[in-house]
Order: C-alpha cells, then sequence, then structure tokens
C-alpha cells in the first residue's frame, strides 16, 4: 500500500517546526523529509539535522539534473525537496511529511493529487512580529522583507485541505495529529489495508 504524502506550510514564524517535531515524536510512523537549501545556517541549525545547505551553484546543478520533487526561490535563496527522499519511501508504504513553502506545495499537489496538505497560521499579525522577533536573528530590514513575505503567504491558505491557528501550542500539535490519524483512515485507504477483513465480512 503506498504512503500518504503530507505537506505543511506557513509563513515565517508561525510555529511550523515545533508543532511538526512534536507530532513527528508522537507519530513515528511518518518520515520527515529534510530540505536542502542554498541558503547559510542560522545559529543552531545543523546540516542534515534541520535542513541540507548546499551552494547557489550545487542547487542549480541538481535542478539541471532533475533531482528535486519540488523547489522554488524562497526569500532569494533556493529551497527543495530531492526526489530520492520522498518517492522510494511512498512507494514503499511510508508516509511522508514535506515542511514547505505554498509555492512547493503547489509544485507537490500537481505530482501527488491525494496529498493531504496543512497550512499553520498565527492568531494575529501582533504575534507574528513578536514571535519573529524573539529569534533575534535578523536586522530590521530582513524583519520588514520577512513580515511582508509572511503577508504573501498566508493569502495563500485557501489553496490547503487544513488550516490550523497556532495560538495554544498544545492545541495545535494535537489537531494536526488528528489530521494525520484522519488521512489513514479514509475509506479508500482502508479498503486497501482491510481488504481481506472486509471481503470476509460481506461475503455469503
Amino acid at each position: 500500500m503506498r504512503g500518504t504524502l503530507f505537506i505543511v506550510a506557513a509563513p515565517s514564524g508561525a510555529g511550523k517546526s515545533s508543532i511538526v517535531n512534536a507530532c513527528l515524536a508522537r507519530d513515528p510512523g511518518i518520515a520527515l523529509s529534510i530540505s536542502f537549501t542554498s541558503r547559510n545556517p542560522r545559529p543552531g541549525e545543523r546540516h542534515a539535522e534541520h535542513y541540507h545547505f548546499i551552494g547557489k551553484d550545487e542547487f542549480r546543478q541538481m535542478i539541471e539534473a532533475g533531482d528535486f520533487f519540488e523547489y522554488a526561490l524562497v526569500h532569494g535563496d533556493w529551497k527543495g525537496t530531492a526526489r530520492q527522499s520522498v518517492e522510494p519511501q511512498l512507494a514503499a508504504g511510508r508516509d511522508v511529511l514535506l515542511e514547505i513553502d505554498w509555492q512547493g506545495a503547489r509544485q507537490v499537489r500537481e505530482k501527488v493529487p491525494d496529498a493531504v496538505s496543512v497550512f499553520i497560521l498565527p492568531p494575529s499579525r501582533a504575534a507574528l512580529d513578536q514571535r519573529m522577533r524573539k529569534r533575534g536573528q535578523d536586522s530590521e530590514a530582513v524583519m520588514a522583507q520577512r513580515l511582508a513575505a509572511a503577508r504573501e503567504e498566508m493569502s495563500h491558505y485557501d489553496e490547503f485541505d487544513y488550516v490550523i491557528v497556532n495560538e495554544d501550542f498544545d492545541t495545535a500539535v494535537a489537531e494536526m495529529c488528528s489530521i494525520f490519524v484522519a488521512s489513514r483512515l479514509r475509506r479508500e485507504a482502508q479498503a486497501v489495508r482491510h481488504d481481506g477483513l472486509i471481503r470476509a465480512l460481506l461475503e455469503d
């Protein structure tokens, strides 16, 4: 049985990674795909754990070689998901989760129409601004750029199957986990997973 592909997107500062990591700790049946990026690591980020950090030239070479499942230019830097991180695992029946932006999500839905997509919103613009500033990693000019980009990103929330408002972290995590569980219980998936049982129950 083919695995389910989950897509999670959010504006910077909405708490996406924290929610995803908490859900993955509860649900080891989902594999997180580590994205590639051409930007430099931020303080505390580690290669192959948070991102695969590569140069722009190497990223372009991977694009030309067709190595990416999806990719996009985000805030002036390239981000993408390698095919090898997704396709073999789905084919083997493993669920895979992608943390990507709305541009990448749009590309993925074209390739995998039955992917389950989730968009995370902050509870307010003020909360988003506060969360961004709490990181203390960016200048005022970069902050202004990120806030403007966040407004653009949030305008695409209606392209996703589910929307979570991250006002209370524990609630947001529970809601995300419930989406994972509900997706596995869809009729189509259950009909394949329990084919023998269903046939036995319905036979004369």
